[in-house]
């Protein structure tokens, strides 16, 4: 499951500019997330947030640790 908290998004862009397939600006402007399918690029664009706003889980329900 990815997941973004938009208590700490600052709405930068950073993941809607990695992957727009899965993260799209809300009408607050701040990230959202569109598509729950993890990939290569939702992981890319969650190590792209300043924030570490985005959490994304594996089916297995246990949280990947930040790099």
């Amino acid at each position: 499951m990815i997941n973004v908290d938009e208590n700490k998004c600052i709405g930068c862009g950073a993941c809607v500019a990695v992957d727009s397939e899965h993260f799209a600006f809300n009408d607050q402007g701040l990230s959202s997330v569109i598509k729950q399918e993890v990939t290569d690029s939702v992981k890319e664009a969650k190590d792209a947030c300043p924030v570490d706003a985005i959490t994304v889980e594996n089916a297995g329900n246990e949280e990947e640790e930040n790099n």
